[in-house]
């Protein structure tokens, strides 16, 4: 006999999926790709999106939605604050975003002038791998100070991304990281993945990242 919390997470997940695949039919319907940035607190979603967004400034029409546990609204002021169009989103202490939350924030942004919507997902490296928000691509930012054990401890977040971005490589003279362990764990999760090691601070790495974004806007 099935377990009934077990049926209702089966329910729960089936709907969100179906959702989400309508919300990647109005992305379609505007050519707008979506990405997915998930990552524990702290490893610099923030950072990389705002580094990201004044890179791609003449290169994509850039709309961002905003994923937080409290009503706040500090990292999507920050995206404001550059001129971008976005959406906060306050989860009432949920640990992750799902595809009924996005389908009320692309409403709110300006689809027909955008080409590019940037979803930071809520700090967690566990529970938003489950749930699918319709966006194209999946990406997960792991960072230097956070150790080079993370795939091998959260196997669920790095089998289904497109892309792992090694955030603050300018710290590794500093930090006891083997990246080599760090790679092989990913590899044996996600093989052929792609990863780019890249640092908010000195700008070093981001040059294949932004690259990566033109690439799939241009074949999307």
């Amino acid at each position: 006999m099935q377990n009934n919390n077990v049926k209702i997470l089966e329910n729960i997940l089936s709907a969100n999926d179906k959702l989400a695949l309508q919300n990647k039919q109005i992305l379609d319907q505007h050519d707008i790709f979506g990405i997915n940035i998930m990552a524990s607190p702290g490893a610099g979603k923030t950072s990389v999106i705002l580094k990201s967004l004044n890179l791609l400034e003449g290169i994509a029409l850039v709309g961002v939605i905003e994923g937080d546990t409290a009503p706040v609204t500090i990292d999507a002021d920050k995206v404001n604050a550059l001129g971008y169009p976005v959406v906060q989103i306050n989860t009432g202490g949920n640990c992750h975003l799902d595809s009924v939350m996005i389908e009320s924030a692309i409403k709110q942004l300006p689809l027909d002038e955008l080409n590019l919507i940037i979803v930071e997902n809520v700090g967690n490296l566990v529970c938003p791998s489950s749930f699918e928000l319709g966006t194209h691509a999946r990406v997960l930012i792991a960072s230097i100070p956070e150790g080079d054990d993370k795939p091998y401890k959260y196997p669920g977040m790095y089998r289904g991304v497109d892309v792992v971005i090694l955030n603050k490589i300018d710290l590794k003279p500093y930090v006891d990281f083997n990246e080599e362990y760090f790679r092989k764990g990913i590899e044996l999760l996600n093989p052929g993945v792609l990863i780019f090691p890249l640092s908010c601070k000195t700008g070093e790495g981001f040059p294949p990242w932004i690259n990566w974004i033109k690439s799939r806007l241009a074949n999307h």
